[in-house]
């Protein structure tokens, strides 16, 4: 049986994508790395600083603190979407759309995406 290159790419990308949803902890535990964890209060709860975890409005998200010092929530990521940074060109072109060379401050989106990509 011949496959086709388009089937096979088909073929790849399903395995890489089941791949990444098996490993969607580790996913949020590479975004934090580095960052310092921390434990805040947010609307009368505890939550942990700068840690990237599955989002409920959108695809991710992430408790920081502002300027100001206040405890925010960031969300990111469209959740409709996966993230394929393992192919070169993708990664490149979103890299230069959102200006990953400057993310930006923590408290921002563009910054955790960034960081995902």
């Amino acid at each position: 049986m011949k496959i086709t290159k388009e089937q096979l790419e088909e073929i790849v990308e399903q395995e890489v994508n089941s791949l990444l949803d098996e490993n969607e902890s580790a996913y949020y535990e590479m975004l934090a790395e580095g960052e310092t964890l921390e434990e805040a209060e947010y609307q009368g709860r505890k939550v942990t600083l700068n840690k990237p975890m599955k989002g409920d409005v959108k695809k991710s998200k992430v408790y920081v603190k502002n300027a100001k010092g206040n405890v925010v929530k960031v969300n990111f990521g469209d959740p409709n979407m996966k993230i394929k940074k393992h192919i070169p060109g993708r990664r490149k072109s979103f890299r230069a759309r959102h200006n990953c060379d400057n993310p930006g401050p923590k408290w921002k989106a563009r910054y955790w995406s960034c960081k995902a990509w």
